[in-house]
């Protein structure tokens, strides 16, 4: 049996998904939606956690939650023009926000 060795390549050129993550939850008409934030620069991002202590660190532990994967989270972000984080830093001050993708602040 012939065993072939490959290189590691090391950058990916697919993105490989978060897996299933924890992505806080609001209670609407409906029942259950995702959680929506605004970036510093207004965008519009839902975020999914890779722990439920990384959310209860975030959002604190009552924050409720579900678990989705990335690419249904992505499906659901998707058309209302939103774009998915995962393990943000979320943050209520605008001032201490340096960047578009590292602090968010809730909508």
């Amino acid at each position: 049996m012939s065993h072939h060795l490959y290189a590691e390549d090391p950058e990916p050129s697919d993105r490989v998904p978060a897996g299933p993550l924890f992505v806080p939850v609001r209670s609407g008409p409906a029942g259950c939606t995702a959680r929506l934030f605004r970036t510093p620069l207004g965008g519009r991002t839902a975020v999914g956690f890779t722990s439920a202590q990384r959310l209860a660190a975030a959002l604190g532990a009552g924050q409720p939650w579900i678990r989705l994967s990335e690419p249904a989270l992505r499906a659901l972000a998707e058309p209302v023009g939103a774009t998915v984080v995962t393990n943000p830093r979320l943050t209520p001050e605008v001032a201490r926000m340096p960047r578009a993708h590292q602090h968010l602040r809730a909508v």
